[in-house]
């Protein structure tokens, strides 16, 4: 018996269909998975940056950042690029972030483009109280990068600034914070 061709066009694409929903399943699988993950560093991201934020100037200089004597408020921007446990899920699971940061400080007559800045990774253990670790700068700064981010985010830690909506919205605050 012979099968018309309008039927076996429909089987193909039907066939094709049918074989395409795994692919799909699983395109559609990584992409949540990508957008959770996307939800968290924005998560960790927002965290950090109020731990920054809040920190004075005197718990800056202690972990290697100097603003002056006349430092006014702290502006920061934070960019994750990892967090430990890297399993982790939600921000309740994630013990440290390791994050690019820049921040600037206000002052009398300080603008954005020329305030005090401060940059560079650093490691956060979130909790009560957090804990900030921020290489300190100078001869063998690489090396103290290496003791304070895990080998497996070392490649990041010395890449560029990735977030520049962070650095707008940083920029953003900055405005504010002076404009009062």
């Amino acid at each position: 018996m012979r099968i018309p061709e309008e039927l076996r066009t429909r089987r193909a694409a039907a066939i094709a269909v049918v074989a395409l929903i795994p692919v799909a399943g699983a395109a559609l699988f990584v992409g949540l998975h990508q957008a959770g993950r996307s939800d968290l560093r924005d998560q960790l991201a927002a965290q950090v940056t109020d731990i920054l934020e809040r920190s004075t100037p005197a718990e800056h200089h202690d972990h290697g950042h100097e603003f002056g004597e006349q430092a006014g408020r702290i502006v920061c921007a934070v960019d994750p690029f990892g967090f430990d446990p890297p399993t982790a899920t939600t921000t309740a699971q994630v013990k440290w972030v390791y994050a690019r940061h820049m921040c600037a400080i206000t002052g009398p007559g300080a603008g954005w483009a020329v305030s005090v800045r401060a940059s560079g990774p650093l490691a956060v253990r979130l909790g009560d109280p957090p804990l900030v670790r921020v290489p300190t700068p100078g001869a063998g700064y690489p090396e103290r990068v290496r003791q304070v981010i895990p080998q497996r985010y070392q490649e990041e830690a010395f890449g560029e600034f990735a977030d520049e909506d962070a650095i707008e919205a940083a920029r953003q605050r900055f405005a504010l914070v002076t404009a009062r």
